[in-house]
């Protein structure tokens, strides 16, 4: 089973599509998930 779906792919057993939702949401997530890290990394150095 496949994660992504390329575009010249008949394969219907894929999770993910490649177009442009599906990356632009990736990195957004990616993205919330990094300033959460940094935010939590820092409110820890400042409360203690």
């Amino acid at each position: 089973m496949k994660f992504i779906k390329e575009e010249d792919e008949e394969r219907r057993d894929y999770i993910f599509q490649k177009d442009k939702k599906t990356i632009f949401t990736t990195r957004f997530v990616i993205i919330v998930l990094a300033v959460l890290i940094i935010a939590l990394i820092f409110s820890y150095k400042y409360l203690r």
